[in-house]
């Protein structure tokens, strides 16, 4: 089981105990021996400019090298002249800048929620093209403590209201966040005591903004004692049951469930004996990671889901065919992709496919990865000698000239082609403990 880092419950410090803070977090967080160079996350507003000193004196002590990053989403005018602010104050501590420049907004979808992936992709690039394994970011106490107030809006579970990670991998970077015990007001008023200046983003004070209003909120309810750290402190206990939940999920992963062929097998009958909500989560945990998907299923859809496997009916959801088996399989469940979510995705050659599968070999011009489909295993006399159901089958990936299927290596037609998952079986498993 996970070891409590003991990272994300407030602490009571003075601003003068704020540096001891920052760096017994920084050497928790990183791996030992420290690493050579690290990157910061740095937008010019209060929090990540702290933490942008902060972590300026502990490297000093530790010398470990610095690298900052800004990202303009531009989508004010302001945030130009914010990320100049950023590059004079990195160029004044002797540190290197870069900002990066976000242009994929379309205008349609939640616009924060693209914002943000699209910041986390572009420093992740970023720092692979540097070297750089660790990306510290400047949440804190306070982030928790709305993000909370946020989530139980939505009616959110255990998982929703748990705290933060302190740190997350995303796109092969790590993200760490050195400062999140520690509260805003502390912050700027170190940042004040030192002359420091900061950039006070106008979305933060409009009301539009779900997360102004959680503000507004928190500030309502400090006379009932509901404040940033306790609710600080309810979303770390929190994240301490989603990790034992994690561990139990693990371990009935283990017994229950393996993976064949990129899709993954469960015995209906032991999930049915699990505890309702480490089976949800097992299902969860499997839909997520054949589909690729970020987000998790909703849990009303979770849970007819279950009802319907449970009375013997299979069904599709979140990109996946959950369809129960017969025969010398009978008695498990196989989730596989729905071949509707892939019947339109294309890859060249060598390319990574659905973003599971890679098939390699010597391939004439004119040629795309496409799944097998309907049409393919109408070109396939054999293709039930793999023993993969129809739906599994059909979105098996597949090469094709026109619409002539050249290879399908997992059923059987191989061409001199080699099918390779990219992402390995044990990582199904282990990544149940990485939250």
């Amino acid at each position: 089981m996970p070891v409590n880092e003991n990272v994300g419950t407030p602490a009571a410090v003075g601003y003068g105990g704020l540096m001891d803070a920052a760096a017994q977090a920084f050497d928790r967080l990183l791996p030992c021996p420290l690493p050579a160079r690290i990157g910061l996350a740095v937008s010019g507003g209060s929090d990540s400019t702290a933490l942008l000193h902060l972590a300026t004196e502990w490297a000093a002590r530790s010398g470990v090298a610095l690298h900052v990053v800004t990202v303009d989403h531009g989508l004010r005018p302001e945030a130009a002249d914010e990320a100049r602010a950023v590059a004079t104050q990195a160029a004044a501590l002797g540190l290197s800048h870069d900002t990066l420049h976000w242009t994929g907004w379309d205008g349609t979808g939640n616009l924060m929620d693209h914002a943000r992936r699209a910041r986390y992709a572009l420093m992740a690039d970023w720092a692979k093209a540097r070297d750089i394994n660790h990306i510290a970011l400047g949440h804190t106490a306070d982030d928790v403590a709305e993000t909370f107030l946020m989530r139980l809006a939505r009616e959110a579970g255990v998982d929703g209201l748990s705290a933060m990670s302190p740190r997350s991998h995303r796109d092969g970077v790590e993200f760490i966040r050195p400062i999140l015990a520690l509260k805003r007001g502390d912050l700027r008023d170190f940042l004040l005591a030192r002359g420091r200046t900061w950039a006070d983003d106008p979305s933060n004070t409009d009301p539009g903004y779900e997360r102004v209003r959680a503000r507004q909120v928190l500030a309502a309810l400090a006379p009932l004692g509901i404040t940033t750290d306790g609710l600080a402190h309810v979303a770390a206990n929190l994240r301490d049951v989603r990790r034992a939940l994690d561990w139990y999920t693990f371990l009935a992963a283990r017994d229950a469930a393996s993976v064949d062929r990129g899709d993954v097998l469960i015995c209906l009958r032991k999930l049915r004996n699990l505890p309702d909500e480490i089976a949800r989560r097992l299902l969860v945990h499997a839909l997520c990671w054949v589909s690729g998907a970020e987000y998790a299923p909703r849990r009303r859809a979770v849970q007819t889901l279950l009802d319907g496997l449970f009375e013997g009916r299979g069904m599709a959801l979140h990109g996946c065919r959950v369809v129960i088996l017969t025969g010398a399989d009978r008695g498990r469940l196989r989730i596989c992709r729905d071949p509707r979510a892939v019947a339109d995705t294309r890859a060249a050659p060598g390319s990574p496919w659905d973003g599971r599968w890679q098939l390699e070999g010597q391939w004439p011009d004119g040629v795309e990865l496409r799944a097998t489909g309907p049409d393919g295993l109408a070109q396939l006399e054999d293709w039930r000698a793999a023993e993969l159901p129809e739906p599994a089958a059909q979105s098996a990936p597949a090469v094709w000239r026109g619409q002539t299927l050249i290879a399908s290596p997992l059923l059987g037609l191989n061409a001199g082609s080699i099918a390779k998952l990219l992402k390995q079986d044990e990582e199904f498993f282990n990544s149940l403990l990485v939250s």
